[in-house]
């Protein structure tokens, strides 16, 4: 058995895509029990193209021959001319069971963590692996962590993803939208976020000049290659399903406030110390109070409807959020209200004048202004929420391809999805 990894070698500008090499890699080894896994990597890299994903192959055929055949196929597909195009070939004469642990704990080190090249270089040396790199090879972190995922990860979902004909690459897809819309509803929930409902669009169309025609993610292969069926579209000229970690929050991990760090996601449960604000832009800001320290919590304006969900927050609220520690500020993805502010304290009433008491000083209780009445404590008054306990995320347009979508279950409070 042979396991190949692929990596970087799509532009930003230009195109293609990682996903379309590592497949036409896979179609030249003609090997019909090929295995091909779309490993997401850490989404804070910042050297990172669209999706910062590698993919890994396996396949019986020699490790000499597929090395040779994945050479010359990246290097008539990738975009070699973007400097920014850094590919990486990485060729393991294995099974994914057989990977060594330092493998896998660097593939998972790479989905939340960062990595620099000259450890994968090392860890490809000492495993005696294949390897070949372009334009500096910064792609070789990503081809050896997909190499090694398939053991750090437990959780897999699936995508589906169809090519369009080469000579329309770069030009505007012709995809039915309401086609997308009626299939997404035939089959959600086993399918999920193909369609963004409130921003009417399907989100599982690229618009970028990458060979994508559409890709349909969701729990079992069946249901994914189901659904693209009722699609209605310019043909696509091929399409295979890929094993994936997208949608499940690997790349989340535990952290605690005043401990987080750049360019990481994270976990953190704190209280709610600010109340939120907009600024220019709609974007709105609150402060999440940890044990010692506060960190500034973000919800950007193409997170949408997300936004209310984070204005009907109050100071006290007490929060599970989650999302990526950028510029010190974090940017949220999903957050769980874990307990309420449900009274507030209001200035008592005069119970002869039936005006509201000002305060008489410092500990000195509340008097009315009118008659002189005193009053030595505030008033408890239920505070009315628009928010309730339980996790609250981002819609579809502005989901991450690793955040888990509420709708797949598995959290540990009440879900309120967004479709």
């Amino acid at each position: 058995m042979t396991i190949l990894g692929v990596d970087d070698t799509d532009s930003r500008d230009h195109g293609m895509c990682t996903t379309y090499v590592a497949f036409q890699i896979a179609q030249q080894l003609q090997d019909e029990s090929a295995k091909l896994m779309l490993i997401r990597l850490n989404p804070g890299v910042i050297h990172k193209t669209r999706g910062n994903a590698a993919v890994a192959i396996s396949t019986t055929c020699a490790t000499t021959t597929a090395f040779e055949t994945a050479v010359d196929i990246i290097n008539e597909l990738a975009e070699l001319s973007d400097p920014h195009a850094q590919p990486g070939l990485v060729v393991a004469p294995s099974t994914f069971d057989a990977i060594p642990k330092t493998i896998s704990e660097f593939s998972l080190n790479a989905i939340r963590s960062l990595h620099e090249k000259e450890t994968a270089v090392d860890l490809i040396e000492e495993n005696g692996y294949l390897s070949s790199s372009w334009n500096g090879g910064r792609g070789l972190i990503g081809a050896l962590a997909a190499i090694g995922a398939h053991n750090a990860l437990n959780e897999w979902t699936y995508e589906y993803i169809t090519y369009r004909d080469k000579t329309l690459w770069g030009t505007k897809r012709t995809v039915d939208p309401n086609s997308v819309f009626e299939a997404s509803n035939e089959f959600y929930p086993s399918v999920w976020d193909s369609f963004d409902k409130n921003g009417d669009y399907p989100v599982c169309v690229p618009r970028t000049p990458c060979p994508v025609l559409y890709g349909i993610r969701g729990e079992t292969p069946y249901a994914v290659e189901e659904m693209a069926k009722k699609i209605k579209s310019e043909p696509p000229t091929c399409g295979t399903v890929f094993t994936t970690n997208q949608g499940t929050d690997a790349h989340i991990q535990p952290g605690q406030i005043g401990f987080l760090e750049e360019g990481h996601s994270y976990s953190v449960d704190g209280i709610v110390s600010s109340k939120p604000y907009t600024i220019e832009g709609g974007h709105v800001f609150f402060k999440l109070q940890g044990e010692s320290k506060e960190i500034l919590c973000s919800a950007f304006e193409p997170t949408k409807q997300f936004r209310n969900y984070v204005r009907n927050l109050d100071c006290g609220d007490e929060l599970t959020a989650c999302g990526e520690v950028t510029n010190g500020t974090l940017k949220l993805e999903k957050f769980a209200v874990r307990n309420l502010v449900t009274t507030k304290t209001e200035n008592p009433i005069c119970t002869i004048c039936n005006d509201r008491m000002e305060s008489s000083g410092r500990s000195q209780g509340y008097r009315c202004r009118n008659c002189g009445t005193k009053s030595s404590h505030k008033l408890h008054v239920h505070y009315p929420r628009a928010i309730h306990i339980g996790w609250y995320e981002v819609p579809p347009c502005a989901r991450r391809h690793l955040a888990k979508p509420l709708i797949r279950g598995g959290f540990d409070s009440m879900s309120h999805p967004e479709i």
